[in-house]
């Protein structure tokens, strides 16, 4: 009998398992790979982040790695217009920075006690069982493993089996694909690590890179059409030339020079897809002790940079409602944790249907362009509303972790 099963080892589950740790619970946390899943190469962590990850205990240590974001640029394509844009930090000082993230999910795993990761385990199914006058979930892996646990928290990504299992409908398709990669510059790439992002729009299409160090250098390209013939499965290289010689071609060479230093392993191509806020607002985000957090509650486009924050939000609102029950029986007591859950799924509703919506609107409005009037909301969105947005998403707290005595 495990206290808590989590259900994937990303952001959100390590998040959430170094959460528990925290207030004295001990996850084991099953992972489908043989290792820890790399594919993005980076992420933006804006304020609400590191908000989070200083309630995990992680902040300085990350924080050390990589410069604070500061500004950017957005250059229109068309027009070659360039209008800058400002990042904030939160009043406590915490500031957006761009990491790997494969760091950021190594620095989460060293939080961890030996043997809380269990790779190569795939579960098949779910289900709960009254023993004993108690509800206990039951997980079933693809060896035929059985595990019984207390609670059961699916960090399982866009395509959740434990989201399936709660009943909440499945992601749609946003209309959009990204490519992410990796660039490496061996002698340096020479950006300005303060202008921190430069960011490309044209019609149906909108692309960025920003520098994570010296010499590595990460980037997106996103667009209403994916490149030809990765629906086939395509390789990286076929996918770096399609970006470069069709998709990008007009875009400006400086852009172009980072795709061409492109560490080929890092190249992902991925449909964009998001849950419909109302599915989150009104769906099942738990039942009994059964839950989920990160992807597999809110998948959303990547447009406010806020998929991995969130993610690291829901880690520290499920780990306070966990610890306030242990706190108050003085351990996780089965009978209180389905109420410590709805409190939890009560927190995050709204604030991740927000995040969804203002994702998917400033993904649409930033990367139409297809006539006058749009890139007329697109220039105004840019000059007033983009940093008012930001701000208004990056300034939320998520609380912190308190109650009990940490696992050593």
């Amino acid at each position: 009998m495990e206290e808590v099963v989590i259900v994937g080892a990303g952001i959100a589950g390590l998040a959430t398992a170094v959460a528990l740790k925290k207030v004295g619970v001990r996850a084991l946390v099953l992972e489908r790979s043989e290792e820890l899943r790399t594919t993005g190469a980076g992420l933006g962590l804006f304020a609400n982040a590191w908000v989070a990850l200083d309630a995990l205990g992680v902040s300085d240590k990350l924080a050390a790695l990589y410069t604070p974001m500061e500004k950017g640029s957005i250059t229109d394509v068309k027009t070659k217009s360039i209008q800058e844009v400002h990042y904030p930090g939160n009043r406590n000082g915490a500031q957006p920075r761009a990491v790997h993230r494969k760091v950021l999910l190594e620095v989460l795993a060293e939080e961890l006690p030996p043997n809380s990761i269990r790779f190569s385990s795939k579960i098949t199914s779910i289900e709960t069982q009254v023993e004993h006058g108690l509800s206990i979930c039951i997980v079933m892996l693809d060896d035929g493993t059985i595990i019984k646990s207390k609670v059961v928290i699916g960090c399982d990504g866009v395509h959740s089996i434990v989201a399936r299992w709660l009943g909440l409908r499945p992601p749609v398709y946003s209309g959009r694909s990204a490519v992410r990669g990796l660039s490496v510059f061996p002698k340096g790439h020479g950006f300005d690590h303060g202008h921190a992002i430069q960011q490309f729009v044209d019609v149906g299409k909108r692309a960025g890179f920003i520098a994570l160090n010296d010499k590595e250098v990460y980037w997106f390209f996103a667009a209403t059409c994916p490149p030809k013939g990765v629906e086939k499965g395509a390789d990286p290289e076929m996918i770096q030339r399609e970006v470069m010689e069709n998709l990008a071609k007009d875009f400006p060479h400086v852009y172009l020079d980072v795709i061409k230093h492109s560490d080929l392993s890092s190249l992902t191509w991925a449909p964009l897809m998001f849950r419909y806020p109302w599915d989150i607002l009104f769906g099942n985000l738990f039942r009994s002790s059964v839950t989920v957090a990160g992807d597999a509650m809110h998948p959303m486009t990547p447009d406010l940079g806020q998929g991995g924050c969130s993610a690291l939000e829901d880690a520290v609102a499920l780990g306070r409602h966990l610890g306030n029950s242990i706190a108050e029986h003085g351990k996780l007591v089965t009978g209180d944790i389905g109420f410590a859950i709805e409190r939890y799924a009560k927190e995050r509703r709204l604030r991740v249907a927000t995040l969804i919506t203002a994702s998917y609107l400033s993904g649409w409005v930033q990367q139409d362009g297809s006539n006058r009037f749009m890139r007329f909301l697109r220039d105004v969105f840019y000059g007033f509303l983009l940093s008012r947005v930001v701000k208004s998403i990056t300034k939320y707290d998520c609380g912190k972790l308190h109650g009990v005595s940490p696992l050593p």
